[in-house]
Protein backbone atom coordinates (compact mmCIF):
# COMPACT_ATOMS: atom_id res chain seq x y z
CA UNK A 1 0.00 0.00 0.00
CA UNK A 2 1.39 3.38 -1.02
CA UNK A 3 1.22 5.82 1.89
CA UNK A 4 -0.36 9.19 1.19
CA UNK A 5 0.12 11.43 4.18
CA UNK A 6 0.62 14.81 5.74
CA UNK A 7 3.36 15.76 8.18
CA UNK A 8 3.68 18.02 11.21
CA UNK A 9 6.06 18.56 14.14
CA UNK A 10 5.20 18.85 17.82
CA UNK A 11 6.64 22.28 18.65
CA UNK A 12 5.21 23.75 15.47
CA UNK A 13 1.60 22.80 16.19
CA UNK A 14 0.93 21.59 19.72
CA UNK A 15 1.24 24.67 21.92
CA UNK A 16 0.37 23.90 25.56
CA UNK A 17 4.05 24.27 26.42
CA UNK A 18 3.46 24.33 30.18
CA UNK A 19 0.46 22.00 30.44
CA UNK A 20 0.25 18.55 32.00
CA UNK A 21 3.83 18.36 33.19
CA UNK A 22 5.64 19.22 29.95
CA UNK A 23 9.15 20.54 30.53
CA UNK A 24 10.86 23.31 28.54
CA UNK A 25 12.55 22.51 25.25
CA UNK A 26 15.39 24.34 23.55
CA UNK A 27 12.81 25.95 21.28
CA UNK A 28 10.89 27.35 24.24
CA UNK A 29 14.10 28.94 25.46
CA UNK A 30 15.25 30.12 22.03
CA UNK A 31 11.90 31.59 20.98
CA UNK A 32 11.74 33.74 24.10
CA UNK A 33 15.18 35.25 23.54
CA UNK A 34 14.74 38.71 21.96
CA UNK A 35 15.57 38.88 18.27
CA UNK A 36 15.66 35.15 17.65
CA UNK A 37 12.26 34.72 15.94
CA UNK A 38 10.74 37.02 13.36
CA UNK A 39 8.18 39.37 14.92
CA UNK A 40 8.85 37.87 18.36
CA UNK A 41 6.56 34.90 17.72
CA UNK A 42 6.74 31.76 19.87
CA UNK A 43 5.25 28.27 19.82
CA UNK A 44 3.54 28.77 23.18
CA UNK A 45 0.12 28.31 21.56
CA UNK A 46 1.01 27.55 17.91
CA UNK A 47 -2.02 25.74 16.43
CA UNK A 48 -3.29 24.59 19.85
CA UNK A 49 -3.21 21.05 18.48
CA UNK A 50 -2.77 19.71 22.02
CA UNK A 51 -6.40 20.71 22.66
CA UNK A 52 -7.74 20.51 19.09
CA UNK A 53 -6.17 17.23 17.98
CA UNK A 54 -9.53 15.51 17.35
CA UNK A 55 -10.61 18.28 14.95
CA UNK A 56 -7.28 17.95 13.15
CA UNK A 57 -7.57 14.18 12.79
CA UNK A 58 -11.06 14.69 11.37
CA UNK A 59 -9.51 16.99 8.76
CA UNK A 60 -7.05 14.22 7.83
CA UNK A 61 -9.86 11.72 7.53
CA UNK A 62 -11.79 14.03 5.23
CA UNK A 63 -8.64 14.60 3.15
CA UNK A 64 -8.42 10.88 2.48
CA UNK A 65 -4.81 10.31 3.55
CA UNK A 66 -3.95 6.87 4.86
CA UNK A 67 -0.99 7.93 7.02
CA UNK A 68 0.01 10.79 9.32
CA UNK A 69 3.59 11.65 10.16
CA UNK A 70 3.74 13.49 13.48
CA UNK A 71 6.49 14.04 16.00
CA UNK A 72 6.39 13.35 19.71
CA UNK A 73 7.49 16.08 22.10
CA UNK A 74 10.41 14.69 24.11
CA UNK A 75 9.94 17.19 26.98
CA UNK A 76 6.26 16.22 27.15
CA UNK A 77 7.31 12.61 27.79
CA UNK A 78 10.46 13.23 29.86
CA UNK A 79 10.49 16.82 31.14
CA UNK A 80 14.19 16.54 32.01
CA UNK A 81 15.06 14.38 29.02
CA UNK A 82 15.68 11.34 31.17
CA UNK A 83 14.13 9.42 34.01
CA UNK A 84 10.55 8.44 34.71
CA UNK A 85 8.06 9.23 31.92
CA UNK A 86 5.27 11.75 32.35
CA UNK A 87 1.99 9.85 32.25
CA UNK A 88 -0.07 12.82 31.05
CA UNK A 89 2.22 13.25 28.06
CA UNK A 90 1.99 9.60 27.09
CA UNK A 91 -1.79 9.71 27.51
CA UNK A 92 -2.03 12.54 24.96
CA UNK A 93 -0.29 10.47 22.29
CA UNK A 94 -2.37 7.44 23.29
CA UNK A 95 -5.51 9.42 22.43
CA UNK A 96 -4.04 10.72 19.19
CA UNK A 97 -2.88 7.29 18.00
CA UNK A 98 -6.18 5.65 18.93
CA UNK A 99 -8.10 8.23 16.90
CA UNK A 100 -5.80 7.78 13.90
CA UNK A 101 -6.27 4.03 14.01
CA UNK A 102 -10.03 4.44 14.30
CA UNK A 103 -9.96 6.37 11.01
CA UNK A 104 -7.61 3.86 9.31
CA UNK A 105 -4.77 6.38 9.22
CA UNK A 106 -1.36 4.74 9.74
CA UNK A 107 0.56 6.56 12.52
CA UNK A 108 4.15 7.36 11.53
CA UNK A 109 5.83 8.71 14.66
CA UNK A 110 8.99 10.83 14.57
CA UNK A 111 10.83 10.49 17.85
CA UNK A 112 12.96 13.65 17.63
CA UNK A 113 12.05 16.71 15.58
CA UNK A 114 14.43 19.28 17.12
CA UNK A 115 12.65 20.02 20.44
CA UNK A 116 15.40 18.72 22.72
CA UNK A 117 14.61 19.03 26.44
CA UNK A 118 16.41 22.12 27.73
CA UNK A 119 17.79 20.10 30.63
CA UNK A 120 19.77 17.97 28.16
CA UNK A 121 21.04 21.03 26.29
CA UNK A 122 22.26 22.37 29.63
CA UNK A 123 24.41 19.21 29.82
CA UNK A 124 25.85 19.75 26.33
CA UNK A 125 22.98 18.74 24.05
CA UNK A 126 24.09 16.85 20.95
CA UNK A 127 27.73 17.67 21.68
CA UNK A 128 27.41 15.29 24.63
CA UNK A 129 27.52 11.59 23.76
CA UNK A 130 25.15 10.86 26.65
CA UNK A 131 22.31 12.47 24.69
CA UNK A 132 22.49 9.58 22.20
CA UNK A 133 21.82 7.12 25.00
CA UNK A 134 19.04 9.26 26.46
CA UNK A 135 17.36 9.23 23.02
CA UNK A 136 17.44 5.43 23.05
CA UNK A 137 15.87 5.31 26.52
CA UNK A 138 13.15 7.71 25.38
CA UNK A 139 12.54 5.62 22.23
CA UNK A 140 12.10 2.53 24.38
CA UNK A 141 9.47 4.30 26.50
CA UNK A 142 7.53 5.29 23.40
CA UNK A 143 7.72 1.86 21.80
CA UNK A 144 6.59 0.14 24.97
CA UNK A 145 3.55 2.40 25.24
CA UNK A 146 2.57 2.97 21.62
CA UNK A 147 4.28 0.20 19.66
CA UNK A 148 1.19 -2.01 19.48
CA UNK A 149 -0.49 0.65 17.30
CA UNK A 150 2.38 2.56 15.66
CA UNK A 151 3.91 0.45 12.86
CA UNK A 152 6.28 3.10 11.52
CA UNK A 153 8.94 4.92 13.55
CA UNK A 154 11.30 7.69 12.39
CA UNK A 155 14.16 8.20 14.80
CA UNK A 156 15.38 11.66 13.74
CA UNK A 157 14.19 14.45 11.49
CA UNK A 158 16.81 16.22 9.37
CA UNK A 159 19.94 15.89 11.53
CA UNK A 160 21.85 17.97 8.96
CA UNK A 161 19.55 20.96 9.42
CA UNK A 162 19.58 20.60 13.20
CA UNK A 163 23.38 20.47 13.27
CA UNK A 164 23.96 23.34 10.85
CA UNK A 165 21.23 25.77 11.89
CA UNK A 166 21.21 24.86 15.57
CA UNK A 167 24.88 24.25 16.37
CA UNK A 168 26.97 25.70 13.53
CA UNK A 169 25.17 28.91 12.49
CA UNK A 170 22.89 29.63 15.45
CA UNK A 171 19.77 30.53 13.45
CA UNK A 172 17.78 27.73 15.12
CA UNK A 173 17.70 26.48 18.69
CA UNK A 174 19.89 26.06 20.65
CA UNK A 175 21.52 29.01 18.90
CA UNK A 176 25.17 27.95 19.02
CA UNK A 177 27.67 29.30 16.47
CA UNK A 178 30.34 26.59 16.41
CA UNK A 179 30.79 26.30 12.63
CA UNK A 180 32.86 23.15 11.93
CA UNK A 181 33.16 22.47 15.65
CA UNK A 182 29.51 21.42 15.39
CA UNK A 183 30.48 18.17 13.63
CA UNK A 184 30.25 16.10 16.84
CA UNK A 185 26.53 16.89 16.80
CA UNK A 186 26.33 15.00 13.51
CA UNK A 187 27.91 11.86 14.93
CA UNK A 188 26.00 11.91 18.19
CA UNK A 189 22.68 12.30 16.37
CA UNK A 190 23.52 9.38 14.09
CA UNK A 191 24.67 7.29 17.06
CA UNK A 192 21.41 8.21 18.79
CA UNK A 193 19.54 6.97 15.73
CA UNK A 194 21.31 3.62 15.88
CA UNK A 195 20.76 3.16 19.60
CA UNK A 196 17.12 4.25 19.31
CA UNK A 197 16.60 1.82 16.43
CA UNK A 198 17.90 -0.99 18.63
CA UNK A 199 15.55 0.04 21.43
CA UNK A 200 12.58 0.19 19.07
CA UNK A 201 13.31 -3.22 17.62
CA UNK A 202 13.74 -4.66 21.10
CA UNK A 203 10.09 -3.71 21.62
CA UNK A 204 8.98 -5.27 18.33
CA UNK A 205 8.87 -2.19 16.09
CA UNK A 206 7.64 -3.11 12.61
CA UNK A 207 9.45 -0.42 10.59
CA UNK A 208 12.35 1.83 11.63
CA UNK A 209 13.44 4.77 9.49
CA UNK A 210 15.40 7.99 9.71
CA UNK A 211 14.54 11.15 7.77
CA UNK A 212 17.29 13.13 6.06
CA UNK A 213 16.91 16.43 4.27
CA UNK A 214 18.60 15.96 0.88
CA UNK A 215 19.22 18.19 -2.10
CA UNK A 216 20.56 17.70 -5.61
CA UNK A 217 23.75 19.76 -5.84
CA UNK A 218 24.49 21.61 -9.07
CA UNK A 219 27.86 23.23 -9.84
CA UNK A 220 27.46 26.87 -10.83
CA UNK A 221 29.54 26.35 -13.97
CA UNK A 222 31.54 23.74 -15.80
CA UNK A 223 34.79 24.82 -14.13
CA UNK A 224 36.82 22.32 -12.13
CA UNK A 225 36.71 24.69 -9.15
CA UNK A 226 32.91 24.84 -9.10
CA UNK A 227 32.69 21.06 -9.47
CA UNK A 228 35.01 20.57 -6.49
CA UNK A 229 32.96 23.06 -4.47
CA UNK A 230 29.75 21.23 -5.37
CA UNK A 231 31.30 17.91 -4.32
CA UNK A 232 32.34 19.45 -1.01
CA UNK A 233 28.82 20.71 -0.36
CA UNK A 234 27.26 17.40 -1.39
CA UNK A 235 29.54 15.70 1.10
CA UNK A 236 28.41 17.94 3.95
CA UNK A 237 24.70 18.11 3.20
CA UNK A 238 23.96 14.66 1.78
CA UNK A 239 26.77 12.17 2.28
CA UNK A 240 27.69 13.03 5.88
CA UNK A 241 24.29 11.74 6.98
CA UNK A 242 23.63 9.03 4.38
CA UNK A 243 27.01 7.30 3.99
CA UNK A 244 27.32 6.12 7.63
CA UNK A 245 23.77 4.77 7.51
CA UNK A 246 24.03 2.98 4.18
CA UNK A 247 27.76 2.34 3.70
CA UNK A 248 28.95 2.10 7.29
CA UNK A 249 31.56 4.85 6.96
CA UNK A 250 31.90 8.59 6.90
CA UNK A 251 32.75 10.32 3.62
CA UNK A 252 36.07 12.05 3.00
CA UNK A 253 35.93 15.37 4.88
CA UNK A 254 39.38 16.58 3.84
CA UNK A 255 37.84 19.51 1.94
CA UNK A 256 37.00 20.86 5.41
CA UNK A 257 40.40 20.13 6.88
CA UNK A 258 39.00 17.17 8.82
CA UNK A 259 40.81 13.83 8.64
CA UNK A 260 38.77 11.94 11.25
CA UNK A 261 35.95 12.65 13.66
CA UNK A 262 37.56 12.28 17.06
CA UNK A 263 34.26 11.49 18.75
CA UNK A 264 33.81 8.22 16.83
CA UNK A 265 34.48 5.20 19.04
CA UNK A 266 34.97 1.54 18.20
CA UNK A 267 31.65 -0.04 17.31
CA UNK A 268 29.81 3.23 16.68
CA UNK A 269 29.57 2.80 12.93
CA UNK A 270 28.18 -0.71 13.30
CA UNK A 271 25.43 0.69 15.53
CA UNK A 272 24.67 3.47 13.06
CA UNK A 273 24.69 1.23 9.97
CA UNK A 274 22.27 -1.46 11.07
CA UNK A 275 19.66 -2.23 8.40
CA UNK A 276 16.88 0.30 7.86
CA UNK A 277 13.32 -0.55 6.90
CA UNK A 278 13.13 2.66 4.92
CA UNK A 279 14.86 5.97 4.34
CA UNK A 280 12.84 9.14 4.78
CA UNK A 281 13.75 11.90 2.35
CA UNK A 282 12.67 15.52 2.75
CA UNK A 283 12.97 17.50 -0.47
CA UNK A 284 12.33 21.17 -1.09
CA UNK A 285 14.75 22.39 -3.79
CA UNK A 286 18.13 21.86 -5.48
CA UNK A 287 21.23 23.80 -4.43
CA UNK A 288 23.59 25.54 -6.85
CA UNK A 289 27.16 25.81 -5.59
CA UNK A 290 30.21 27.82 -6.66
CA UNK A 291 33.81 27.93 -5.51
CA UNK A 292 34.47 30.78 -3.04
CA UNK A 293 36.00 33.89 -4.51
CA UNK A 294 39.75 34.07 -3.81
CA UNK A 295 41.15 36.83 -1.64
CA UNK A 296 41.53 37.85 2.00
CA UNK A 297 37.75 38.07 2.49
CA UNK A 298 36.97 34.69 0.94
CA UNK A 299 34.49 32.38 2.62
CA UNK A 300 35.84 30.10 5.36
CA UNK A 301 34.12 27.11 3.72
CA UNK A 302 35.14 25.49 0.40
CA UNK A 303 31.87 26.48 -1.31
CA UNK A 304 29.40 29.31 -1.78
CA UNK A 305 25.66 29.07 -2.44
CA UNK A 306 25.27 30.58 -5.90
CA UNK A 307 21.46 30.43 -5.88
CA UNK A 308 19.13 28.72 -8.33
CA UNK A 309 17.52 31.14 -10.78
CA UNK A 310 15.10 30.80 -13.68
CA UNK A 311 12.36 28.98 -11.74
CA UNK A 312 9.24 30.11 -9.89
CA UNK A 313 9.85 30.67 -6.18
CA UNK A 314 7.90 30.13 -2.98
CA UNK A 315 7.23 32.81 -0.37
CA UNK A 316 10.46 31.62 1.25
CA UNK A 317 12.29 32.43 -1.99
CA UNK A 318 13.03 28.75 -2.61
CA UNK A 319 13.07 27.68 -6.29
CA UNK A 320 10.29 25.33 -7.37
CA UNK A 321 11.99 22.50 -9.28
CA UNK A 322 9.83 19.36 -9.26
CA UNK A 323 12.22 17.38 -11.46
CA UNK A 324 14.87 17.92 -8.79
CA UNK A 325 13.00 15.34 -6.71
CA UNK A 326 13.23 12.77 -9.51
CA UNK A 327 16.92 13.64 -9.93
CA UNK A 328 17.50 13.22 -6.20
CA UNK A 329 15.77 9.85 -5.99
CA UNK A 330 17.61 8.49 -9.01
CA UNK A 331 20.88 9.85 -7.64
CA UNK A 332 20.38 8.06 -4.34
CA UNK A 333 19.76 4.78 -6.14
CA UNK A 334 22.85 5.29 -8.33
CA UNK A 335 25.05 6.12 -5.36
CA UNK A 336 23.89 3.44 -2.92
CA UNK A 337 22.53 0.68 -5.15
CA UNK A 338 21.22 -2.31 -3.23
CA UNK A 339 22.15 -0.61 0.06
CA UNK A 340 19.30 1.88 -0.47
CA UNK A 341 16.18 0.72 1.38
CA UNK A 342 12.65 1.65 0.30
CA UNK A 343 12.26 5.43 0.19
CA UNK A 344 9.49 7.51 1.72
CA UNK A 345 9.25 11.19 0.79
CA UNK A 346 8.50 12.32 4.34
CA UNK A 347 8.28 16.06 3.60
CA UNK A 348 7.59 18.09 0.49
CA UNK A 349 5.65 21.32 0.28
CA UNK A 350 5.78 25.07 -0.31
CA UNK A 351 5.11 28.26 1.59
CA UNK A 352 2.78 30.82 0.04
CA UNK A 353 1.36 34.13 1.21
CA UNK A 354 -2.16 32.73 1.03
CA UNK A 355 -5.08 34.25 2.93
CA UNK A 356 -8.85 33.78 2.69
CA UNK A 357 -10.62 35.84 0.05
CA UNK A 358 -13.84 37.75 0.57
CA UNK A 359 -15.76 34.50 0.27
CA UNK A 360 -13.61 32.91 2.99
CA UNK A 361 -11.94 30.46 0.58
CA UNK A 362 -8.18 30.11 0.13
CA UNK A 363 -7.41 29.63 -3.56
CA UNK A 364 -3.77 28.47 -3.48
CA UNK A 365 -3.33 27.48 -7.11
CA UNK A 366 0.46 27.79 -6.90
CA UNK A 367 0.51 25.07 -4.23
CA UNK A 368 -1.64 22.82 -6.40
CA UNK A 369 0.86 23.26 -9.24
CA UNK A 370 3.71 22.53 -6.82
CA UNK A 371 2.14 19.32 -5.54
CA UNK A 372 1.12 18.18 -9.00
CA UNK A 373 4.66 18.59 -10.27
CA UNK A 374 6.29 16.79 -7.38
CA UNK A 375 3.82 13.90 -7.39
CA UNK A 376 4.59 13.57 -11.09
CA UNK A 377 8.31 13.48 -10.27
CA UNK A 378 7.72 10.61 -7.84
CA UNK A 379 5.70 8.75 -10.45
CA UNK A 380 8.57 9.19 -12.92
CA UNK A 381 11.14 7.96 -10.37
CA UNK A 382 9.03 4.89 -9.65
CA UNK A 383 8.78 4.22 -13.39
CA UNK A 384 12.59 4.36 -13.55
CA UNK A 385 12.91 1.75 -10.83
CA UNK A 386 13.18 3.64 -7.53
CA UNK A 387 11.27 1.94 -4.70
CA UNK A 388 9.22 4.85 -3.34
CA UNK A 389 6.51 3.83 -0.91
CA UNK A 390 5.06 7.03 0.48
CA UNK A 391 4.55 10.77 0.02
CA UNK A 392 3.85 13.15 2.91
CA UNK A 393 2.89 16.75 2.24
CA UNK A 394 4.38 19.41 4.46
CA UNK A 395 2.19 20.40 6.07
CA UNK A 396 -1.32 19.50 7.20
CA UNK A 397 -1.87 23.08 8.37
CA UNK A 398 -0.15 26.42 8.67
CA UNK A 399 2.03 26.44 11.76
CA UNK A 400 4.98 27.96 13.62
CA UNK A 401 7.73 27.91 10.99
CA UNK A 402 10.77 27.99 13.28
CA UNK A 403 12.81 31.22 12.95
CA UNK A 404 10.16 32.66 10.62
CA UNK A 405 7.44 32.42 13.24
CA UNK A 406 3.97 32.48 11.69
CA UNK A 407 5.11 34.30 8.57
CA UNK A 408 5.46 31.28 6.27
CA UNK A 409 2.34 29.26 5.48
CA UNK A 410 2.93 25.69 4.26
CA UNK A 411 -0.46 24.21 5.14
CA UNK A 412 -3.14 22.47 3.15
CA UNK A 413 -5.37 23.97 5.84
CA UNK A 414 -5.30 27.68 6.64
CA UNK A 415 -5.06 28.56 10.33
CA UNK A 416 -6.19 31.90 11.72
CA UNK A 417 -3.78 32.08 14.63
CA UNK A 418 -5.92 34.61 16.50
CA UNK A 419 -9.04 32.43 16.50
CA UNK A 420 -7.56 28.98 15.63
CA UNK A 421 -10.16 28.60 12.89
CA UNK A 422 -9.16 25.95 10.35
CA UNK A 423 -10.08 26.47 6.68
CA UNK A 424 -9.17 23.81 4.10
CA UNK A 425 -7.53 25.45 1.09
CA UNK A 426 -8.10 24.67 -2.57
CA UNK A 427 -4.99 22.45 -2.44
CA UNK A 428 -6.65 20.33 0.27
CA UNK A 429 -9.63 19.63 -1.96
CA UNK A 430 -7.38 19.04 -4.98
CA UNK A 431 -5.21 16.54 -3.10
CA UNK A 432 -8.27 14.67 -1.84
CA UNK A 433 -9.39 14.20 -5.43
CA UNK A 434 -5.87 13.26 -6.56
CA UNK A 435 -5.49 10.58 -3.90
CA UNK A 436 -8.88 9.10 -4.75
CA UNK A 437 -8.47 9.04 -8.52
CA UNK A 438 -4.73 8.79 -9.29
CA UNK A 439 -3.18 6.12 -7.04
CA UNK A 440 0.54 5.48 -7.09
CA UNK A 441 1.87 1.89 -7.17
Amino acid sequence: MFLWGTATASYQIEGAVAEDGRGPSIWDTFAHEPGRIRDGHTGDVACDHYNRWSEDVTLMGSLGVNSYRFSISWPRIQPEGRGKPNEAGLAFYDRLVDELCAKDIVPAATIFHWDLPQALEDRGGWLNRDTSHHLADYAGILAERLGDRVPMWITLNEPFIHMVFGYALGTHAPGRTLFLDALPAAHHQLLGHGLAAQALRAHGAERVLITNNCTPVWPASGSAEDHRAAEAYDTLHNRLFNDPLLLGKYPDLSAYGVSTLDVVRDGDLEVIAQPLDGLGINYYNPTRIAAPAPGPDSAPLPFEDAGVSGYPTTAFGWPVVPDGLRELLLGLRARYGDALPPVYVTENGCSLADEPGQDGAVDDQARIAFLDGHIGAIRAAIAEGVDVRGYYVWSLMDNFEWAEGFNQRFGLVHVDFATQKRTPKASYHWLRERIATHPLP
